[in-house]
């Protein structure tokens, strides 16, 4: 059976919902929820470059994020990543700066720059040695931890460390990680989260029956795409254990044939002299003088 919803996992979806020309109380309840704890103090924001279908060529760059100017001039940037790829740490770290130093042109004074926040939710887990959900970072020093600044700042959420059931939903918080997490297998809105209006829009926008036809192909590919390459990361993986096992191996019967050599070596010390036990074990004049002291 067809999902209801599509999953706003995938950077399509992201875009589709929380990028849209119609999507700002939904961006809005969103990062007041993720980024306030659920206060409201954004009071109005600009989506920047917003949602457009593309041509199905090229969709692989055009859905990498959701980007915003709040009313107080701070840049938003959101991003979905589905696959934990080579150097994901540092291209989150390098948005930040960029959106961070284009805002001057040339010769502007540095007192213009506005503060960016990076969001980056991640359907993977980043960090290993936490269970929080949502993680903050800003420069600090390094021993007594003040700010040096919170001009830039990076915000995480690692979905697969959110394990909560509908039942257990209380807060703002919880009920926009559930959506992100398993909008995509309900059939229906359900009622403790269609009581938050900006949420209940989502679900809205997410309907997979408001899709153009245009729109479920680009959907289908980008889904077919994620597919793929979890599975080439799958094999990758599961070949790189089967080399390092075989190479274990190897490392081990190797070893294991040197001890057993040695073992001979000693037992050979007080019945034939240095060069014939060489011979006989094949290790090393030097091997076999340790062995004796």
């Amino acid at each position: 059976m067809p999902s209801v919803f599509i999953n706003p996992k995938t950077d399509f979806a992201f875009k589709k919902i929380f990028g849209s020309k119609q999507s700002k109380d939904i961006l809005i309840g969103f990062l007041d929820a993720i980024l306030y704890n659920a206060q409201e103090v954004i009071i109005d924001l600009e989506i920047l470059d917003p949602y457009q279908a593309p041509r199905i060529k090229g969709i692989k760059d055009s859905y990498l994020d959701v980007k915003a100017t709040l009313s107080d001039n701070k840049t938003v940037i959101i991003e979905m990543q589905v696959l934990n790829v080579l150097g994901f740490e540092k291209r989150v770290l390098y948005n930040a700066a960029k959106a961070f130093s284009i805002q001057l042109g040339t010769g502007e004074d540095y007192t213009l720059l506005n503060p960016v926040i990076a969001l980056t939710i991640t359907d993977f887990e980043m960090f290993a040695d936490t269970s929080k959900v949502i993680s903050r970072y800003r420069l600090k020093e390094k021993d007594d931890l003040t700010d040096y600044s919170d001009d830039i700042e990076l915000v995480f959420v690692e979905l697969p460390k959110f394990a909560k059931e509908l039942p257990e939903l209380v807060s703002p918080i919880d009920k926009w990680l559930y959506f992100l997490k398993f909008a995509h297998q309900l059939e229906t809105i359900p009622p403790t989260l269609g009581q938050i209006p900006a949420l209940n829009h989502a679900f809205k926008v997410a309907e997979q029956s408001r899709l153009t036809r245009k729109e479920l192909e680009i959907l289908e590919k980008r889904e077919m795409f994620l597919h793929d390459s979890r599975n080439a990361i799958l094999k990758a993986r599961q070949e790189g254990r089967q080399e390092g096992r075989q190479e274990g191996r190897q490392e081990g019967l190797q070893e294991g044939d040197r001890q057993a050599r040695m073992t001979i070596a000693r037992q050979l010390l007080d019945v034939l002299d240095l060069e014939t036990i060489s011979q006989k074990t094949g290790l090393s004049i030097e091997e076999i003088q340790q062995l004796r002291a």
